[in-house]
């Protein structure tokens, strides 16, 4: 039997890759042990327990950025995280360990390269994080989202992607989708979604111009994010929410979305096909605006600046192409093209590499 440790968490970002290959490695053997080792405040506290999963938990580290007393307690406390993730290795007799970022990978790698087993690197961003970076040093492979990120032996794997969102059938949903979000599935539909918070400038701007995207024949789904106090205007054609929980079916409805960057949505609308206009989030190290390159590139989507992004630039830059239908369909192809539905078979391909080595 082969124990697997994957090692991330902290956001969904690097939770839902980990739990997509965790499902992945699970259907092809059943009887494998698949364990988490994660934080306890991060996301995969609540998200890898419900799926099934058995969470190691390991002490929340952050490298520091500056010298203060944090920075002082750092040795320290890194050493005892690796040498509690060096127990979890022993006592579990770990073969192999995958990480995805964040606070629990960097002491997962050094473990596994005291220990003398093989890991393996999955970068979901453009820009590689601290952890992934110093892991990759030493991994027996490092998979990578986007093409060109700058990170030591990559190779381009995608995203591993959850199972509703590999086989889903968007046509063949169209008509429950519209059902469920009051639309009509006859009718094209923009969706524009900022997270589960939210994004004030998608709010703002499609709040001044959601008449204008009616009057041009489309109708729109809105996800406001759940602090939004936009109030709805309950028009015929505008569906107004504060949270998608199936966005499945938002997938299936959506001829053209509007979005942020993050690797998850670029992944997952480049796979599903959907041309997008993408307005990256503008607080972090720009990886959102290098996220949507490849799509940007092929040709499968746009993007506009999120300082820029206004109910007019929806007039002046959306509107029109709402109304083009042969750019449309040829963003589309090019979204079918530049998405890759095999990530989380692609990553199961690398980790069995290295077993075998």
């Amino acid at each position: 039997m082969t124990t697997y440790l994957l090692a991330g968490g902290g956001t969904a970002g690097h939770v839902n890759p980990l739990l997509a290959v965790a499902d992945g490695l699970r259907r092809r053997d059943p009887d494998a042990e698949v364990l988490v080792l994660g934080t306890a405040e991060g996301l995969e506290s609540r998200l890898v327990p419900e799926r099934g999963y058995e969470l190691l938990i390991v002490e929340k580290v952050p490298f520091p950025r500056r010298p203060n007393a944090a920075a002082l307690r750092f040795p320290a406390a890194f050493v005892r995280a690796v040498k509690r993730v060096r127990g979890y290795l022993r006592d579990r007799q770990v073969d192999v360990v995958v990480g995805f970022g964040g606070y629990a990978s960097t002491p997962a790698y050094v473990a596994a390269k005291r220990e003398g087993i093989p890991s393996i690197v999955h970068e979901a961003n453009a820009r590689p994080g601290l952890a992934n970076a110093l892991g990759a040093r030493s991994a027996a492979g490092v998979g990578v989202t986007f093409a060109g990120t700058p990170i030591r032996n990559a190779e381009v794997v995608g995203m591993p992607l959850r199972r509703e969102i590999v086989e889903l059938d968007r046509a063949a949903l169209r008509a429950e989708a519209a059902a469920h979000f009051g639309l009509d599935p006859e009718k094209k539909t923009l969706v524009t979604i900022g997270g589960s918070l939210g994004a004030r400038r998608l709010n703002e701007a499609f709040a001044g111009s959601w008449q204008d995207v009616i009057a041009a024949g489309w109708q729109l789904l809105h996800a406001t994010g759940e602090r939004s106090e936009l109030a709805d205007p309950e028009a015929p054609g505008y569906a107004m929410v504060r949270y998608i929980d199936r966005m499945d079916l938002a997938f299936a409805l959506a001829d053209l979305m509007v979005c942020r960057a993050g690797s998850s949505t670029v992944s997952e609308v480049a796979a599903l096909g959907i041309p997008a206009v993408y307005v990256p989030y503008a607080v972090g190290n720009g990886e959102q605006r290098l996220n949507a390159a490849s799509s940007l590139e092929a040709g499968a989507a746009i993007l506009i600046e999120d300082a820029e992004f206004s109910a007019d630039r929806v007039r002046s830059d959306i509107l029109p192409l709402l109304r083009d239908g042969e750019r449309l369909a040829a963003m589309a192809a090019a979204a079918d093209e530049v998405g890759e539905r095999r990530g989380t078979e692609n990553v199961i391909a690398m980790i069995d590499r290295a077993l075998a080595r």
